[in-house]
């Protein structure tokens, strides 16, 4: 048995490979490298570059690695803003590139799938703490793109018997704690690596988008989670589909929320610096609050959290962009 894992070059998906790595699985890795990293990649995967989209070399992939019998899906577009001025975009790669995906699986009687889905297909929660039942109505493009595919793996589910899990999380924050994989975005839109980039002197100033949600301090809340955490989630979800298990969808999170302001002192004190901070405007599409009800995740597939302390977070990502400046660029 084989995983392939689809956006592997990227940040979650490189601290996905990594782990799959070090528990001794066969691992394959697709990457169009558009946003990923190959230095990210673990050296001991087998790595592709393509896109998923182009089903010839989705084939070629398949044929070429027959013991893969699992999938794991990062290869998405995610930036929520971009996606506001940009719809087609997202559901010409996302949507549209789930669809071919799904073709060339079933071709290749490859019937399990994880998919890396977001908190964003809630759009603006009705309660707090979000729960897998809750209603999902994505108030951006980039929320409805992922809410599109995991509609199209339910009903591929039913005629062509393709299981798949939907991890559904929220923001992701941190890095391998030797420092060696970290986040490396460009440009930058996350907060905790432009808040530590700030204290790092590569940025000049943090913005922060709008103090006027309806939130403790005004600024947004977000529930944070490790990449590492995520990597094992998504480790559990392949084993529960390998055990034969029904499609399900899981919501993982920390479930507690930190504001802007508060991820923001938290980096203070972790990095002794003064990190200079102005106000900015709303970014369209940023709903108030997200924090996961993850029990689910918990109970179902064993999910167990090893960083759940956010100083700690923060701590593995200070490493990442002390020892990295430049991101991949200083290696």
């Amino acid at each position: 048995m084989a995983v392939l894992v689809l956006g592997g070059a990227g940040y979650i998906g490189s601290h996905t490979v990594d782990r799959l790595v070090e528990k001794g699985d066969d691992v394959v890795v697709v990457d169009s490298l558009v946003t990923g990293h190959r230095a990210a990649v673990n050296s001991k995967a087998k790595f592709y570059q393509g896109d998923i989209a182009d089903k010839p070399f989705m084939r070629k992939v398949f044929a070429e690695n027959p013991a893969v019998d699992a999938v794991i899906h990062f290869a998405a577009f995610s930036l929520v803003a971009e996606s506001m001025k940009k719809p087609l975009k997202y559901f010409d790669n996302n949507t549209a590139g789930m669809i071919s995906l799904l073709e060339v699986m079933n071709e290749a009687g490859v019937k399990r799938i994880v998919f890396s889905s977001t908190a964003a297909t809630y759009g603006i929660p009705e309660t707090m703490p979000i729960k897998e039942s809750d209603p999902q109505k994505p108030i951006n493009p980039y929320g409805e793109s992922k809410l599109a595919m995991e509609k199209i793996m339910h009903w591929t589910d039913l005629a062509h018997g393709i299981k798949f899990v939907a991890l559904r999380y929220f923001n992701v924050a941190g890095a391998k704690p030797d420092g060696s994989i970290g986040e490396d975005h460009h440009p930058e839109t996350h907060l905790l690596p432009i808040v530590l980039q700030v204290a790092a002197g590569t940025r000049e100033k943090l913005q922060i988008f709008g103090d006027d949600y309806n939130t403790p301090d005004g600024t947004n809340v977000r529930d944070y989670v490790h990449p590492f955490d995520l990597a094992d989630a998504h480790i559990l979800a392949v084993q529960y589909l390998r055990e034969g298990n029904k499609s399900d969808a899981f919501n993982l999170g920390s479930s507690t929320g930190f504001s802007n302001m508060e991820m923001l002192k938290a980096a203070r004190e972790v990095t002794g610096k003064e990190i200079p901070t102005v106000m900015a405007p709303r970014r369209g599409g940023d709903p108030d609050t997200l924090i996961a009800a993850s029990d689910k995740a918990r109970e179902v597939l064993g999910w167990k959290p090893a960083f759940d302390d956010i100083h700690k977070i923060i701590e593995t990502a200070w490493k990442w962009h002390r020892t990295h400046p430049n991101g991949y660029a200083d290696r």
